[in-house]
């Protein structure tokens, strides 16, 4: 009878001992793949994200194993065919339009965070991006809370392009009236807004432009000119909000401007989607106050909402 007891014993030991060299062996053997640019014209941004990933993992103290893959004039299905194993728990990447539109295509198996996005979809691709459309849709609602019904847009002269797309984003998105104007009228109407679409030092010339209901996007952001007082934009809150010590170490360890900060952030953000992801692959939202902004991720995809501030004489204030 003792003999029996002792080898039941024994073997539940071995079995316990068992399952927790499996689970060990399954947890060093894991690993995140990341597919990003090391050379070519996305290099830069893409050593950004690098940056804001690295450092928000490192900050979190995560033991996942991070695999880098460069993607730069690769065939993004054969680079998922080559990398992705039994020890891949999920991949970030690509960064490139055309690489992602070749990741759906490939319909990857394996959890797979982009970090661009396209107009197809695949089950399971979260694409993740600093879209301009998400840019418009936070200003549409500033505009709405404002009471704002018709929106006079003032362009800098050889700038068009650069804000074609929050522009047509915000368009499309609003039942505003819209109306293009050549200089700052002298009042605004009741329910009118004055958007400025132009950077910083062409704004700093204008002429009185203390008055309220001015609006303006991230992308006019300057670190060497002042807004003019009084006027509101969206943009990433990290740059306005010191509340990831990730992102100043990062930026301290390399300073860059401010669509390179944003980058990092970016990267930031990505890191924790994929913690998340990690600690429960099961979950079927995710929500946090990210670096980026508000992130959404339900089975429609990623939704980041950016935070809205107003320039006054002692600095940016959250709205």
């Amino acid at each position: 009878m003792w003999n029996k007891l002792n080898n039941k014993k024994w073997k539940m030991k071995n079995k316990i001992l068992g399952l927790c060299l499996v689970s060990c062996i399954s947890s060093v053997q894991a690993e995140v793949l990341i597919i990003l640019p090391e050379s070519g014209p996305l290099a830069r941004a893409a050593s950004s994200i690098k940056q804001g990933f690295l450092s928000a993992y490192t900050a979190s103290g995560h033991k996942i194993p991070l695999k880098w893959v460069n993607a730069n004039q690769k065939n993004i299905s054969q680079l998922l065919k080559q990398h992705v194993n039994k020890k891949t728990r999920m991949v970030v990447g690509p960064l490139a339009r055309s690489d992602v539109e070749q990741l759906l295509n490939s319909k990857p198996k394996v959890r797979t965070l982009s970090l661009n996005e396209v107009a197809d979809v695949s089950p399971n691709v979260w694409q993740f991006s600093l879209s301009k459309k998400d840019d418009a849709a936070a200003l549409k609602a500033l505009l709405f809370k404002d009471g704002i019904r018709q929106l006079l847009i003032l362009r800098q002269p050889g700038s068009e392009a650069e804000h074609e797309l929050l522009l047509m984003s915000l368009l499309s998105q609003s039942d505003l009236k819209f109306k293009i104007v050549d200089k700052p009228p002298r009042f605004l109407m009741p329910k009118q807004g004055l958007l400025f679409l132009g950077n910083t030092e062409w704004m700093a010339v204008m002429p009185e432009l203390n008055r309220s209901r001015m609006y303006t996007v991230a992308n006019a952001m300057s670190e060497q000119h002042k807004l003019p007082q009084g006027i509101k934009f969206c943009d990433v809150p990290v740059l306005y909000l010191a509340d990831w010590p990730d992102v100043l170490q990062a930026y301290a360890k390399e300073p860059v401007n401010l669509s390179y900060q944003r980058l990092i952030a970016f990267g930031g953000d990505a890191w924790h989607i994929t913690q998340q992801y990690l600690s429960q692959p099961r979950l079927q939202t995710i929500e946090f106050q990210g670096r980026t902004g508000r992130i959404q991720i339900t089975e429609h995809g990623v939704q980041r909402t950016p935070q809205c501030f107003q320039y006054s004489g002692t600095g940016v204030k959250l709205l």
